[in-house]
């Protein structure tokens, strides 16, 4: 390419000869120069507009403000979005937590009050900078983690203690007469009508003809039938061949083949069969021999102290 220089004062022209290359880095160097100039423009008129108030210049930079502060608005809404919605599912996992720990409680024998109740707390206030929003979420984040690892542990807990539950359930250690004074003990002694030694096969709850009996646990009626010696009689299977029985009832409430729950009220004293008064002959059978019903009475209410102590304990020590 070729471009003549005049110069109007010498009269001269001048011929210089561009190639490809040269030509190129002509246009680039002007287009930059171009676009300095224009920034250089843009900047002087707005700093000046702004300095003198120029009705469109301060309009324009309104606009501009205005845009900057909706689009930062936008963000802050989306990310309060997102925090809300971490909340509300926070807050369904704290209240499934705390119906799952009430069950857990009330199965260990605990009140459900000991553990909603708030610990002391204090101290000296030492202040620091403020949470920022990326500390808040991961900060969320852990207290989730956290409180699924806590529900997965609770459900453990509530899955095995209900299973412990269910085998004390038919494990014979409800009192059978509630306010019946014991009489005659399990084992051997001077039978009361014939005078001879003999062995005593269960124990004896002393009451009024009608006072209820309940079940010592849970089972299935086996037998109920009226026998010479034990009256009206009641025998209960709890499974892996254990058996309660209940003799000299003046009134049966149960027949066989009923499902029984621990507790239920299944008959009433009597003075039926072979007795010299009112009350209740309890024996408890394992494989059909005899066993002191007395100790698994006893077993019962000093197994009860300590798991209570221990849970209220725990749970104390996890809040």
């Amino acid at each position: 390419m070729h471009l003549i220089i005049t110069d109007a004062r010498l009269a001269k022209s001048r011929v210089v000869h561009l190639s490809g290359r040269g030509l190129a880095l002509l246009v680039i160097g002007l287009v930059l120069s171009m676009l300095i100039a224009v920034a250089s423009l843009y900047h002087w008129v707005f700093l000046q507009g702004a300095r003198e108030g120029w009705p469109v210049i301060g309009t324009l930079m309104r606009l501009m403000i205005k845009d900057e502060m909706a689009q930062r608005e936008r963000i802050a809404r989306d990310n309060l979005d997102v925090l809300a919605k971490q909340l509300g599912e926070m807050q369904a996992k704290l209240v499934q937590l705390e119906s799952l720990g009430e069950r857990v409680s009330g199965l260990a024998g605990i009140d459900p009050a000991e553990i909603r109740s708030k610990p002391g707390r204090g101290g000296e206030l030492i202040t620091g900078r403020p949470l920022s929003l990326d500390e808040l979420k991961e900060t969320m984040a852990a207290l989730d983690v956290r409180t699924d690892q806590r529900t997965s542990l609770l459900t453990v807990m509530e899955s095995r203690l209900l299973d412990l539950k269910l085998k004390d359930m038919m494990i014979p250690t409800q009192k059978p007469v509630e306010h019946g004074n014991l009489g005659s003990h399990f084992g051997w002694r001077i039978d009361p009508i014939s005078g001879t030694m003999a062995l005593h096969s269960g124990i004896d709850f002393q009451g009024e003809v009608g006072v209820p009996i309940v079940a010592a646990a849970g089972g299935i009626v086996v037998t109920q039938e009226f026998h010479p010696n034990y009256g009206n009689m009641i025998e209960i299977d709890h499974g892996k061949e254990l058996i309660t029985r209940y003799a000299h009832a003046s009134e049966v409430y149960v027949k066989k083949g009923d499902l029984i729950k621990r507790g239920q009220k299944i008959a009433a004293v009597g003075n039926t069969g072979r007795s010299t008064g009112p009350h209740l002959h309890f024996e408890v059978r394992v494989q059909g021999v005899p066993q002191n019903p007395q100790k698994f009475l006893n077993a019962w209410q000093e197994k009860k102290k300590p798991v209570k102590t221990a849970m209220a304990r725990e749970a104390r020590a996890s809040e």
